[in-house]
């Protein structure tokens, strides 16, 4: 799943029926007792015998018992999209391992009306059932004993349409007569499968899944496989689905709805289709291209072919992530998959670019061969994240999409240098734990210690091993053991000693390197933190240093792994330079001392690699938010950069101006938008308002953030001005406007708007013409600076005129407006229940993430104190992570008080 409204987001089901495919006849289901629906909402909680034990024979009440496995369902579903329910009916083919009476499966929010198992001989049996809802559980009994063999179960249930976007939920939208529209789709990733039918809802549960929908008949269906009969039954259009392969529950998927679809492609043998709602097929073309590359390319990485029999991609209205790689119909958030080619910018081409090759790489890695649990979430997610970056790479080498890899392995760091940190792979055990694991950590620190190892072992060997690892587990489920067995098969190393550090302990090392004396290096390890503690981390990582020296003559390129807490390297006397981490593939990062980092400023900054002039940024901003680097120091470094004109690079720098920003009291303001200015303006004077001829797509995307910065931040009166002519060309002519600087107009604009200014924008919101122009203006609507304004946005979130899936991040977005934050801290106090159950949850979760803006010191008490009251369980760490970012925040805040305002002039001079 692309969590790409977050990371990813986005972060990432289904409906099914059946007609009398089972190997059994169809059942009348007579003799069985029918449980009251309220009755089962307070069924009692499920005796031990119903619980599954862990190898220490602990009971753990989220694991379902194994002596009864699914290995075939057959589901009939019929939605109602003008009721918002839906009904079903289930066969489910067991494997009973030994005597048993009980059957314990996932189930909630279902009413479950009737229960009969069928065994092999005809014997029937009648059966009772119990809800357990805290624990999201069925449990029918039997008078009889069920002997070990294979029975059939058969289950009648309803269930509502829900509107928290996860399960079977549904999805509404204005066709383009301005009328309201309604489908339903599915959500099953991590445990909310068991919201539109009974079943295994755990990973390893891998079974056979045989699909049939009842619908209107003006409605058209989509699921994991190919329909293969259509006919119509008491005025209803019934769809039955081909047999799909051996999956999980979570990856079952079904969507209703008025949808229309490309012209199929083969990539191979398999047709590929893109599906929207009418109207929107022109923004396919771009999507598609990506799709077809990705899949091809993935099947040659793999040397195995694409699992399905077709593949569909579908752009719904509402979607709570980014992407959800659902076997053979996966769906999406309508900006990760529709764009205009032409008024899409680099950064909106790139992001659908990389979540539907995100997507497509999870065919393999994911669907054919899954996690066992969801601790090991980091197998899927992490190899698909780097997946993406070799497919697009592959695709669009102008591109540069590892250099700009750089920025997704930082946002891992920020998270990772907190005490609060998780390691990769964590204990999960209820499903808000689940939930919680879709993080940047998953993805992005996932992602970057596995391109550390394949840098490390090469890329040879390391494509090898995932394609023993996939061949060896394929159509079955896997842990992380079984990666590393392969690996390192393939590349002849004790991989699992060099990698468990950094997949099953929190945290990353901070490479301090230092000269000893003239010839010798010395390289100390110890765990980064960006907050001081009592004592100091004694944990060690085996750490792959690619160090590169250069004297007056030569380049000497060295790999050295790092196994202890200090380790001593010779030197030629003659040595003008070093560089810790060459190509800046390493998840580290590197202190230098004074002398060692003057010597790489002394040679210039233009004869490192991008990627080596972002880490080295990089590093030196995080030990200053820590506290190692002076606020100064770090300041007269960034103008060593004025000449810098790589947009991964100036990512960095405008990262620390966007945090000073949020840090700084009202009378400092004026002295930033003045430094603001002198870092910023030499680029933009050279760059200029209109891309050149020949030019790189990557400098046409600096441009605009260039400019957004300084008009922003820099508060810039000419650029505000000339920002306000290109926004009335663009308006006239949008052609005549490079698409790459119209977020820096919108952005600006609104940061200067007045009322009439809000109401253009909120129109335009409504009317736009693609995902990209109503995400554009929508969020620009919390960046005005009047109160007033502000709170009409935020009203807007909870009265319905805002999506339930964009809301919780508009919220986030009021939160970080420095000019009203308290504003909207006072709001998310007031209507936090109402948000609470409007909101997905994940969403929820999303929002909280505001609250690290809020950077002063009443502001963070009065932040805990509302958190401790209400007792807030965003799962895993999450809430605690916040809560370490918002102190690391005004910890620097208070340290700087007193002199970041001659810090900031004394840069400007430097």
């Amino acid at each position: 799943m692309s969590d790409a409204v977050g990371r990813r987001g986005a972060l990432r089901l289904l409906a099914q029926t059946v007609r009398g495919l089972c190997v059994l006849p169809l059942i009348p289901f007579t003799n069985v007792l029918l449980i009251n629906p309220s009755a089962q909402a307070a069924a009692v909680r499920p005796k031990d015998e119903d619980m599954n034990h862990d190898t220490t024979g602990t009971v753990d009440p989220y694991r379902l018992p194994r002596h009864v496995i699914p290995i075939r369902y057959e589901l009939r579903l019929e939605p109602d999209l003008a009721r918002a329910t839906f009904t079903g009916k289930a066969v489910v083919i067991l494997t009973v391992t030994q005597p048993t009476t009980v059957i314990v499966m996932n189930a909630v929010d279902l009413a479950i009306s009737q229960a009969e198992i069928a065994g092999p001989t005809g014997t029937h049996r009648a059966a009772s059932i119990e809800l357990d809802e805290p624990l999201q559980r069925c449990r029918v009994t039997f008078a009889q004993t069920l002997a070990p063999g294979e029975w059939a179960l058969r289950l009648t249930f309803q269930g509502t349409l829900n509107d928290k976007l996860r399960g079977f939920y549904r999805s509404t939208y204005k066709d383009q007569s301005g009328t309201t529209r309604t489908m339903a789709a599915t959500q099953f990733e991590a445990t909310d499968a068991r919201r539109a039918f009974p079943c295994w809802d755990e990973p390893d549960f891998k079974a056979v899944f045989a699909t049939t929908l009842v619908i209107d008949p003006s409605l058209t269906a989509v699921s994991n496989t190919s329909v293969v009969s259509e006919s119509v039954e008491a005025g209803k259009k019934v769809l039955r689905f081909a047999d799909s392969m051996k999956m999980s529950t979570y990856l079952v998927a079904f969507i209703v709805g008025q949808l229309v679809a490309t012209e199929p492609r083969f990539v191979g043998k398999t047709p590929l289709r893109l599906w929207t709602v009418p109207g929107k097929q022109p923004l396919t073309p771009f999507g598609r291209d990506i799709a077809e590359a990705s899949l091809a390319f993935f099947e040659d990485y793999y040397g195995i072919p694409y699992p399905g029999d077709k593949l569909d991609l579908l752009a719904i209205p509402d979607f709570a992530s980014g992407a959800m790689e659902n076997l053979g119909a996966i769906t999406f958030r309508e900006t990760a998959l529709l764009v205009d080619q032409r008024t899409g910018t680099h950064g909106e081409l790139e992001r659908v670019a990389d979540v539907v090759a995100h997507e497509n790489a999870h065919m393999w890695f994911g669907d054919l061969v899954t996690m066992s649990w969801w601790n090991g979430l980091w197998l899927n997610e992490a190899f698909a994240t780097f997946m993406e970056m070799l497919a697009v790479d592959a695709w669009k080498p102008e591109w540069k999409r590892w250099d700009t890899f750089g920025v997704s392995r930082a946002a891992a760091f920020s998270v990772d240098g907190l005490w609060s940190t998780r390691p990769i792979e964590y204990p999960v055990h209820a499903p808000k734990d689940a939930d919680a694991m879709f993080d940047v950590l998953t993805y992005e620190k996932g992602a970057s210690v596995l391109r550390m190892l394949e840098q490390h072992i090469g890329p040879t060997a390391f494509r090898d091993g995932v394609r023993e690892y996939l061949r060896a587990h394929a159509y079955g489920n896997a842990d992380t053991k079984d990666l590393w067995v392969s690996l390192g098969k393939a590349a002849k190393q004790p991989v699992p000693e060099l990698m468990d550090g950094w997949i099953f302990q929190p945290g990353y090392p901070l490479v301090r390197a230092q000269l000893d004396g003239v010839s010798e290096l010395l390289l100390t390890q110890q765990r980064f933190a960006y907050l001081r503690t009592g004592g100091a981390s004694t944990q060690d990582w085996q750490i792959p240093v690619q160090i590169r020296i250069e004297t007056k003559d030569k380049a000497e390129h060295r790999r050295v792994l790092l196994t202890g807490h200090q380790t001593r390297i010779p030197l030629p006397s003659d040595v003008r330079r070093v560089l810790i981490n060459e190509g800046g593939h390493g998840f580290y990062r590197v202190q230098y001392d004074a002398p060692l980092l003057q010597r790489l400023l002394d040679t210039g900054l233009d004869r490192l690699a991008p990627t080596e002039r972002f880490n080295l940024l990089s590093d030196a901003w995080a030990t200053t938010l820590s506290g190692a680097m002076p606020l100064p120091d770090y300041l007269r470094l960034t103008r060593h950069f004025t000449q810098e004109r790589d947009k991964n690079v100036w990512a960095v720098l405008l990262d620390s101006l966007s945090f000073l920003n949020r840090i700084i009291a009202v009378d400092e303001r004026p002295m930033l938008e003045a430094f603001v200015r002198t870092l910023v303006a030499p680029a933009v004077r050279e760059l200029g308002w209109e891309p050149r001829s020949g030019e790189n797509v990557l400098l046409s995307q600096l441009r605009g953030e260039l400019l957004g910065a300084l008009g922003k931040w820099g508060n810039d009166p000419a650029i505000q001005e000339q920002a306000l002519v290109r926004y009335a060309q663009y308006r006239t002519d949008a052609a005549a406007v490079d698409p790459n600087i119209v977020p820096a107009l919108v952005s600006i604009l609104a940061h200067t708007g007045d009322e009439g200014r809000y109401e253009e924008f909120s129109e335009r919101y409504k009317k736009a013409a693609t995902p990209q122009e109503e995400r554009r203006y929508l969020f620009s609507l919390a960046a005005f600076q009047a109160p007033a304004l502000l709170a009409r946005t935020l009203a807007r979130t909870i009265d319905g005129e805002i999506r339930t899936q964009d809301a919780p991040f508009i919220v986030a977005a009021c939160l970080g407006n420095v000019y009203n934050r308290e504003l909207a801290w006072n709001f998310v106090k007031t209507n936090w229940e109402k948000m609470d159950q409007l909101f997905p949850k994940q969403g929820v979760r999303r929002m909280c993430g505001g609250i690290v803006s809020l950077v002063t010191p009443e502001l963070e008490r009065d932040v805990r104190e509302f958190f401790a009251s209400r007792h807030v369980d965003l799962g895993g760490k999450t809430l605690e992570q916040y809560l370490e970012q918002l102190r690391v925040a005004v910890a620097f805040r208070e340290r700087e008080r007193h002199g970041i305002q001659a810090a900031l002039a004394n840069a400007q001079q430097a």
